[in-house]
């Protein structure tokens, strides 16, 4: 339940979550075609608006690095990260895929890679595919008429804009007086509006929220996965009903792990992406923000279209504000 509001009402005619039934996909007020949700809300004016206070001398890249042994989500036997080589120079010297001569081949040393991976690996977005309730997803498009052998036809990350907005971030560990929050601690309404106060903000709609447990100073040790701090659904509620239009985090889940319903086990997942309409940014590097104490910032994030995808890489920067 929200705590304090921060939006008005005229605002509130703008947010999904003021829509949502507990455990039911949630018809979005853009109109049955919408497949973005909260993102509806960044316009031209709002993208003019953050650019024109941003100082983009600075800039904080939010982005893990990719490679083999990383940590992920790989519990439910989902592909870890891979890369191999394709090509060598000394193996085309060898093989001479081109068909071309020797004198070639040693003047232009070839070479070429491939990844294999799951698309909720590193940095990236949950689209709004990921989660539903009962084979269906937000704005009612269900399994049985919207998703092929291959990939959903509705809510994949080829839909979602470039994402310009005000970004903020809450550094709920630093307000706790700790590193890292304890295990599987959850991050509710209290926390949040005490954090606001704490860091002197104000949650405005149209806001990217990013959350600091401190989870990723175990990274890159596999103990980054396992009883992760995070939301849980009284604080993920307390944002979107303030504005949020998406939430991220440093840990793997964005939400506490495990969760506490006994039969949703990632309840803030299906809230946030089928009853609230707003995406999902996980495993955000915010370490040099904390450093630098900057809380309030431009926050530009672009995802890989791969169409109908359930998630997507996505290297995410932040400019502080003048």
């Amino acid at each position: 339940m929200c705590v304090v509001c921060y939006v008005n009402e005229a605002e509130k005619q703008k947010i999904v979550a003021y829509n949502a039934e507990f455990h039911k996909v949630t018809k979005s007020p853009y109109g049955p075609d919408d497949e973005i949700g909260m993102l509806n809300v960044i316009d031209g004016a709002s993208r003019a608006a953050i650019l024109g206070r941003a100082d983009a001398t600075r800039i904080f890249d939010l982005s893990v690095d990719h490679f083999i042994g990383m940590p992920g989500w790989f519990g439910a036997g989902d592909q870890p990260y891979q890369i191999w080589m394709t090509h060598t120079p000394a193996g085309e010297i060898a093989g001479n895929s081109m068909g071309v001569s020797l004198e070639a081949n040693q003047l232009v040393a070839y070479s070429g890679d491939a990844i294999s991976m799951y698309t909720h690996c590193g940095t990236h977005i949950d689209t709004f595919n990921h989660f539903g309730y009962n084979g269906k997803i937000f704005n009612g498009f269900s399994a049985e008429e919207h998703l092929g052998s291959r990939a959903w036809t509705k809510c994949g990350p080829e839909k979602y804009p470039p994402i310009l907005a005000r970004g903020i971030l809450l550094d709920v560990a630093a307000m706790h007086g700790v590193e890292t929050l304890p295990p599987s601690y959850g991050i509710g309404a209290k926390d949040l509006q005490d954090c606001l106060k704490h860091q002197k903000l104000e949650l405005k709609l149209g806001d990217v929220v990013l959350i600091n447990t401190g989870q990723l100073k175990k990274w890159p040790d596999h103990s980054f996965t396992k009883d992760t701090p995070g939301l849980n659904r009284e604080g993920a509620e307390f944002l979107c009903k303030n504005g949020a239009i998406m939430i991220g985090a440093d840990n793997l889940t964005l939400e506490q792990t495990p969760g506490a319903h006994p039969l949703n086990f990632f309840p803030v997942h299906t809230y946030l992406l089928a009853e609230a309409g707003v995406p999902i940014l996980e495993m955000a590097f915010l370490d040099e923000l904390i450093a630098e104490k900057v809380h309030e910032f431009a926050f530009f994030g672009a995802c890989i279209k791969l169409r109908g995808a359930t998630g997507t890489p996505m290297r995410p920067v932040a400019m502080p504000l003048l």
